[in-house]
């Protein structure tokens, strides 16, 4: 079929499945520690910061990159989830594309200025936006995903035969002065500043860097959640690009980075929120919606682990659904509060597994890339 999608609730026919293959070990750098820090306004989380994570020895050098061993028993449980994802969708009758393989002997990626170990395609959501007909890949906030989207580009390219337009946002150099370093009087809280940022003779200042998971798609209306002065360079980029076709909205500071854990448009005229106070953010016309309050998760909902190493994730993770329609969405098998919640309200809830969400930081809407939806350009605001 033909690319197009312009929400995340009308049928699906077709979607990407990410792929977690060969996820050997996280990259801990600047742009990791500034990425995962929990969102939203006034609440902490579950966990402590990413700077009292750190060893005492190193907070005094946080932007000094880090790998993180991750356990192959973990890894092995999150590759037979992934696969168990794909093969519900496709029972669904939804058309399931992978990405290329990610090669074990491929190592790392090395820049101007900085080198990253390559990660696998996983959460494929997050450096691509389909918006109608266009396929826009993002530039990255994440070294170690800096090339994320070229396993993605078999399919990019059957999609762009078929007519779909594509592009690709400016790249950003990625030094440490590339992030905003001032971004704590007008950042949603916890995020992390950058510490001691070290000159790089590829300087350029702060850039254009934003993930399509910032972005909430209703129809011609796009929302963009800002929280530093990345996400509004890549807003102006985003709003000149698309003017006459896209309206696009500015929402400040809900989160950090993801809104896609924090409000999910389920349907015309329905949302599922985090809580209450998430409507204070959205554009006025979106608060009139009738909204769903998720159950409040407990810490013992979530697998614990034992060496005390970072948990990206929010609690809320498990938020982060697919919609096939406007009536059946699949949510984790383990959100046993969330799935009644959802069914009281008439949709029908297709429970499949996904064990270590937060630990890998990614749920259903993260790990897929919905390319064909029969959705159209309605005017939902």
């Amino acid at each position: 079929m033909r690319l197009n999608s312009y929400d995340d609730f009308t049928p699906l026919k077709e979607v990407i499945l990410g792929s977690a293959t060969d996820y050997a070990q996280r990259l801990r750098d600047l742009s990791f520690d500034m990425f995962i820090s929990d969102n939203l306004t006034g609440a902490r989380g579950y966990y402590p910061s990413i700077t009292d994570w750190r060893p005492s020895a190193d907070r005094d050098h946080r932007n000094e990159p880090a790998k993180l061993a991750l356990k192959e028993r973990f890894l092995d449980e999150l590759v037979e989830d992934i696969e168990g994802l794909g093969t519900q969708i496709a029972q669904l009758g939804v058309t399931v594309h992978r990405p290329m393989a990610l090669p074990p002997s491929l190592g790392e990626v090395t820049a101007p200025g900085w080198s990253a170990p390559v990660t696998p395609p996983l959460n494929v959501r997050d450096n691509t936006l389909i918006l109608g007909d266009e396929i826009i890949e993002t530039p990255p906030t994440l070294r170690a995903r800096y090339f994320e989207t070229q396993f993605l580009k078999p399919i990019f390219m059957n999609y762009f035969d078929q007519g779909a337009r594509w592009t690709t946002m400016p790249r950003p150099m990625m030094t440490d002065s590339s992030f905003d370093p001032d971004n704590l009087p007008n950042a949603a809280p916890n995020i992390e500043a950058p510490q001691d940022p070290q000159a790089s003779p590829y300087d350029v200042g702060v850039e254009i860097m934003i993930d399509g998971a910032n972005c909430l798609r209703l129809g011609r209306d796009l929302i963009v959640n800002i929280s530093n002065a990345n996400h509004a360079l890549a807003c102006d980029w985003l709003e000149r690009h698309l003017q006459g076709r896209f309206r696009v909205h500015r929402m400040h500071r809900l989160t950090q980075s993801h809104i896609d854990s924090v409000v999910i448009p389920l349907r015309p005229g329905t949302l599922l929120i985090r809580s209450e106070r998430v409507l204070d953010f959205l554009p006025e016309k979106l608060r009139s919606w009738d909204t769903i309050v998720s159950p409040t998760p407990e810490i013992h909902d979530y697998p614990q682990y034992e060496d005390g190493n970072p948990i990206p994730a929010s609690p809320y993770i498990d938020l982060n659904l697919l919609s096939i329609d406007e009536n059946t969405v699949l949510v984790n098998d383990a959100c046993k509060t969330l799935i009644h919640t959802l069914e009281q309200h008439h949709f029908t809830v297709v429970p499949v597994r996904h064990r270590h969400r937060r630990l890998f930081g990614g749920g259903f809407h993260c790990f897929t890339l919905d390319t064909v939806r029969t959705g159209a350009a309605e005017n939902y605001l």
